[in-house]
């Protein structure tokens, strides 16, 4: 309401401006609509310069204000929201600041709420289902993934063990660090849950000795895991299949997981537990490494859930427990990772945006863009929410490993030894890559 020559005149707020004027408190934004002068929210931020975004439809404003996420992503996707200097990060981090999770934020919940329903439905990952869902992001064609990940292929959270390394290094010490959780033994047979390109079946057995069957849903991650085995003549002992985890069947010595229990989805944590302490050995240790949420159980967010990730969830320990409690494994050793996956995330994002030009030539402007917006959200989501990485060790036998954490260090520094001397040769057989 404001005042004018005497008179009370009703200034109408757009939904939007509402949203934002609870959200931005931190930092300032500049909204600029098709009509009208440019819209302020916030207050200065030390080291930081404003956020400009320019509407060029009324239609993107109302579909942001009716649904934050998905409609930011659709307009930036669509070009019908752009941002001063090309990088929406700019933007996402703003919001991501200041609905950061560790400290009290009703507005935070009260936008994430519309989407717990929504996201519960999508979780139900039956066999079928499962096989699209991976297919529909990790079947994208390997010249997309060959031009911002490692040279292991790793598409998950690295391990900066010293904030300064590159991804390369950090890359394989997230490896090691796995690698000595497993407590391996030459000989020793391994079973890669969701094995992605084959870069961590193909590690364990180069450091450690040992035979590794991969399982993965996705026919591109089989065909460049398989050819790469060949190519470092190692097919005989490092095995991949096209199989879903719940039509494994045999015993193994070990079992890992990387990357691959937030597709499982939360109906079934029961059948997956399960599922590990069957394939084990008795006296067998498994290592599952998964996304994970300290602000306990939610949603993922609806754009990604349609364009990035359908069925995908990253659990809550209080969503991953009473499972493991039921499948009656022990589990002798939690870690929590935090920020690796934001500094991992950041380095891919700096990636792409080097790749620009040639992504855009493998796709289109609008696939690049919603990789920008999918990775830019991700990097947030480790920044300010409550994500996290967690490293969950299991044994069917309280006995089956040492009382002590020692043997990890031991290892670790055994394995990143012999993963630096062999990584001019991984680079070297890793034909066809780039």
């Amino acid at each position: 309401m404001v005042r004018t020559r005497g008179r009370l005149v009703i200034a109408m707020i757009s939904p939007l401006d509402r949203v934002l004027a609870r959200v931005v408190k931190d930092g300032e934004l500049e909204v600029a609509g098709v009509s009208g002068s440019p819209r302020r929210f916030g207050r200065p931020r030390v080291g930081r310069g404003p956020v400009r975004v320019h509407f060029h439809t009324t239609s993107a404003e109302w579909a942001v204000a009716r649904s934050p996420a998905l409609g930011a992503g659709e307009a930036w996707m669509a070009g019908t929201m752009t941002i001063d200097g090309d990088d929406v990060l700019d933007l996402l981090d703003l919001v991501g600041h200041n609905l950061r999770w560790d400290r009290d934020n009703a507005t935070r919940v009260a936008l994430w709420r519309h989407s717990r329903i929504a996201a519960s439905i999508d979780q139900w990952n039956w066999a079928r289902r499962s096989r699209r869902n991976v297919a529909h992001h990790y079947d994208l064609g390997d010249q997309l993934y060959a031009l911002f990940l490692d040279a292991e292929w790793q598409y998950s959270c690295a391990y900066f063990a010293d904030r300064d390394n590159d991804l390369e290094r950090a890359q394989l010490d997230k490896l090691a660090h796995i690698a000595a959780k497993l407590a391996l033994s030459p000989g020793q047979r391994v079973l890669d849950i969701g094995c992605g390109w084959g870069g961590l079946a193909l590690y364990l057995h180069r450091v450690a000795d040992v035979d590794v069957l991969g399982v993965t849903l996705s026919e591109d991650q089989l065909r460049v895991a398989r050819a790469r085995a060949a190519a470092a003549g190692v097919a005989d002992r490092v095995r991949f299949e096209l199989i879903d985890y719940r039509d494994v069947v045999g015993q193994f010595d070990r079992v890992v997981s990387v990357g691959m229990l937030e597709h499982v989805g939360l109906p079934h944590y029961r059948t997956y537990f399960e599922k590990v302490a069957q394939l084990l050995d008795v006296d067998g240790v498994a290592l599952i490494h998964t996304i994970g949420r300290v602000d306990g159980p939610g949603a993922t967010d609806p754009w990604t859930t349609r364009y990035i990730f359908p069925g995908g969830y990253a659990p809550a320990l209080s969503q991953l427990i009473p499972a493991i409690e039921r499948a009656y494994l022990w589990p002798t050793d939690i870690e929590t990772l935090r920020l690796h996956y934001a500094y991992t995330l950041e380095e891919w994002y700096d990636r792409v945006l080097q790749r620009r030009d040639e992504i855009v030539r493998l796709y289109d402007e609008r696939f690049f863009r919603m990789w920008q917006f999918y990775l830019a959200g991700a990097i947030c989501a480790f920044r300010h929410d409550g994500h996290v990485n967690y490293q969950i060790q299991l044994t069917r036998r309280r006995d089956a490993l040492p009382l002590t954490r020692d043997y990890m260090m031991h290892a670790e520094d055994r394995y990143r030894r012999l993963g630096t001397a062999d990584a001019r040769h991984v680079a070297a057989a890793d034909t066809g890559r780039r």
